[in-house]
């Protein structure tokens, strides 16, 4: 089984996220992509953090229809910080014979070097990088040049679709659309539990 993991905070999850797995799994050969809500995020604070399990329950709504596509709740279920080799040695033990492929954005893999154990992320997974503008391939190699296995991190191509949580956050804050920008049924629990400043569903573009 060749398996995508795919972690981030998803606060909240969006379209851009969903394109990433798609053009993941068709690039990278993946038999599915696993989605992993951070539990407690070790390198900053959350801003708006309506909860972990709060994000986990957006990210399975995201994924409800699409295929291939899961959601893991291991790093909730772990105490303590979670760090991506944590849950790599975790993933190992319970599934000894999946072949692991850690999906990065480009900035997050040119800071790979800063992370808890990075050596021990590249031994236990293939690292597969979507370039981003700023962080290309030459980039991202140059960045991780120094560390033991980083020789065999891919890449792959993603279209640019300039949306992330935090913009999602603001525009919700601000009363501005979101259909099209979020799965329809994440919009409808966003809503619903007035997440992230949306009180109504008019304010959500409806």
């Amino acid at each position: 089984m060749r398996t995508g993991l795919f972690g981030g905070a998803f606060n909240p999850p969006h379209l851009a996220h969903l394109v990433c797995a798609q053009e993941a799994r068709a690039q990278l050969e993946l038999d599915h992509v696993v989605l992993i809500p951070v539990g407690q995020a070790p390198h900053r604070s959350l801003e708006e953090d309506p909860g972990a399990d709060m994000r986990a329950e957006l990210c399975e709504l995201a994924a409800r229809d699409e295929e291939c596509l899961e959601v893991s709740r291991i790093e909730l279920e772990r105490a303590g910080p979670s760090y991506t080799s944590d849950t790599l040695k975790a993933w190992r033990e319970q599934a000894p014979t999946d072949e692991l492929v850690v999906l990065l954005g480009g900035d997050q893999a040119a800071a790979l070097p800063s992370w808890h154990e990075p050596e021990t992320v590249l031994s236990l997974a293939t690292v597969a990088v979507a370039e981003r503008e700023g962080y290309e391939a030459v980039r991202v190699r140059d960045r991780l040049s120094g560390l033991a296995g980083a020789d065999r991190v891919q890449f792959f191509d993603m279209p640019r679709l300039d949306v992330s949580s935090t913009f999602v956050r603001e525009r919700a804050r601000a009363g501005r659309p979101l259909r099209h920008l979020v799965p329809e049924q994440v919009l409808e629990a966003m809503v619903a539990r007035g997440l992230y400043g949306l009180r109504a569903p008019a304010k959500a573009g409806w």
